[in-house]
């Protein structure tokens, strides 16, 4: 076989050379240790939590190192793409803080030098290696109908390997004249590796995850090109991630299967193959066992849920390194009020079987996250949320911001905030007390308050309460009048005599806070009274009085 004429009548058109794209794409200048990592979304879907996860690691494992994280868009498959895909994953990622330094950075919108980085721009660049390949005698054309190759695989049902190989690639040895009567009488042909692999052979690489994985080396015939010229997933990776660089391909562990023809594909190129991270799949427990979170049973694996519901992007990707680093939780205890972008990201220090979904530790990172920020940033970014998710909240925010942001501060920026709030769309109801629109009355009373003591406390109360007190003040005005409702203004007493009072003083509060918020447990009752304003106590407090005296 004259490979080089093969190589001419296949790819008459091509005359650029591995070597001028080795030149046109050279070996970045970066520090020792620097890592080269990348997003290669198909323009098929749209972002889940998996892929979201999957890239924050790839995005710390680049940042970690002062390296590079770049998107390429692996777009080959054309019949499949869903217009305004990639825009919609890009912004999805750049909610999360992941915005690359390189690569396409919105739809149709690229920067970097090592464009182009849509693969259906790189045709001619995966046959110039396709073509070398030829010459090499490393690749074949081969002229199967699908009728053929699904006979091969019904006859294959019970082998243990599969694919076309062996005896099966009928095509392997065709002679040239054979194949130049094929072409004239134009039948189709794909390109196919010509393996070198054996059925004994052994495949062997170290996982940056899971550690050292053997595997059987791959003897099967791969296509690399397609009958429309089109490189398959295997053929166009093993070029892009070479010529662009990549030093680290972050995937799901879907793809340990194919790395035996990953590495070969990278051997018989002649290129140093990158080193792999299987990532496992995020996992969640259901009747005591453990599945693979699912896009169609579980709301939380589409990344929306979360912007849907308002889940801060700080909070989700706090929450994503609790899964991504067994220590990171260590280190944030040791680092309260750090940037996360401090974190000293390990892909040693990943899970190997998949980490845990788990909601409700979603839900207390969330309320820790959201507990630090000041008033003004939980207002900005709720109010966000709101004009998109909650036109009422919204509403209600515009008829006074100032006022908004003083309700929100309530019990905030201190040394111990209250952690209430771990999504804005729990914020409506948090505050639905404070706006007249949204307070709904509910009388129930716990501890020592009965009916019969609230009337007595109203009855007093309403003509003692002073919106020009300061806390201290008002606290005195509750605490003076327990004597008079047959209460005492200390705990310890009425633990130490129950039977001689009525209650305490916290029950007077109780009392009070039921009349003006329909609650027992709010944030500091001093704060709601004065941001209430001395109409709406007033009221509250009379309405409360008439409902007791019904039920006294």
């Amino acid at each position: 076989m004259d490979n080089l004429k093969l190589a001419e009548l296949l790819f008459k058109d091509i005359d650029k050379t591995p070597e001028y794209y080795e030149e046109r794409y050279p070996q970045r200048d970066l520090k020792e240790g620097a890592r080269v990592t990348r997003f290669a979304p198909s323009p098929t879907g749209f972002l889940h939590f998996g892929n979201l996860f999957t890239c924050l690691v790839s995005y710390k494992t680049a940042k970690s190192t002062n390296g590079v994280f770049y998107v390429r868009v692996e777009d080959t498959d054309q019949k499949r793409k869903v217009d305004g895909a990639i825009e919609v994953m890009l912004k999805g990622l750049s909610v999360y803080g992941i915005v690359p330094d390189e690569g396409v950075v919105s739809e149709g919108e690229e920067k970097g030098d090592y464009a182009p980085y849509y693969q259906s721009a790189r045709k001619e660049i995966y046959q110039a290696y396709a073509k070398s390949l030829v010459q090499q005698g490393l690749a074949y054309p081969c002229f199967m109908t699908p009728e053929e190759l699904d006979e091969i695989r019904a006859a294959q049902e019970n082998e243990s390997i599969k694919g076309i190989w062996g005896k099966w690639a009928k095509h392997r040895d065709l002679s040239l004249e054979e194949i130049k009567k094929n072409i004239a009488d134009g039948k189709a042909w794909t390109l196919r590796l010509k393996s070198p692999g054996s059925v004994d052979g052994k495949c062997f690489f170290d996982d940056m995850i899971k550690g050292k994985i053997e595997m059987p080396e791959n003897v099967q015939d791969v296509v690399i090109l397609k009958s429309d010229g089109i490189p398959t997933y295997h053929f166009a990776h093993a070029v892009d991630d070479h010529l662009m660089r990549t030093t680290h391909v972050v995937r799901g562990d879907e793809w340990i299967s194919s790395t035996p023809i990953h590495l070969q594909l990278f051997k018989v190129l002649g290129f140093k193959p990158p080193k792999y991270a299987h990532v496992a799949p995020i996992m969640k427990e259901e009747n005591g066992g453990k599945r693979k979170l699912s896009k169609r049973k579980d709301p939380e694996a589409a990344v929306t849920y979360y912007a849907e519901e308002g889940y801060p992007s700080e909070s989700v990707n706090e929450y994503m390194l609790t899964l991504a680093n067994s220590n990171f939780e260590d280190w944030r205890r040791m680092n309260k009020d750090e940037s996360l972008d401090k974190f000293p990201f390990n892909l040693k220090k990943m899970s190997v079987s998949g980490a845990l979904f788990d909601m409700v530790k979603l839900t207390d990172v969330s309320k820790n996250v959201i507990s630090k920020m000041p008033a003004q940033k939980v207002y900005s970014l709720s109010y966000e949320w709101a004009k998109e998710y909650n036109p009422a909240l919204a509403a209600l925010y515009e008829k006074d911001a100032e006022r908004a942001t003083a309700i929100l501060n309530i019990d905030r920026e201190n040394k111990k905030p209250r952690k209430d709030i771990a999504k804005w769309s729990d914020i409506p109801d948090y505050i639905s007390y404070m706006y007249g629109e949204t307070f709904v009355p509910c009388y129930e009373l716990t501890g020592n308050a009965t009916p019969a003591l609230a009337v007595k406390v109203l009855e007093k109360y309403v003509d003692l309460v002073n919106l020009g007190d300061s806390k201290d003040e008002w606290f005195e005005r509750i605490k003076g009048m327990c004597e008079s409702v047959g209460c005492t203004p200390n705990v310890k007493e009425y633990k130490q005599n129950p039977e001689v009072f009525d209650g305490h003083v916290g029950d007077v509060s109780t009392v009070i806070r039921v009349a003006l918020t329909g609650r027992t447990n709010t944030p500091d009752l001093y704060a709601i009274t004065a941001l209430l304003g001395e109409e709406t106590v007033k009221q509250r407090l009379n309405a409360a009085l008439d409902y007791y005296k019904e039920k006294a």
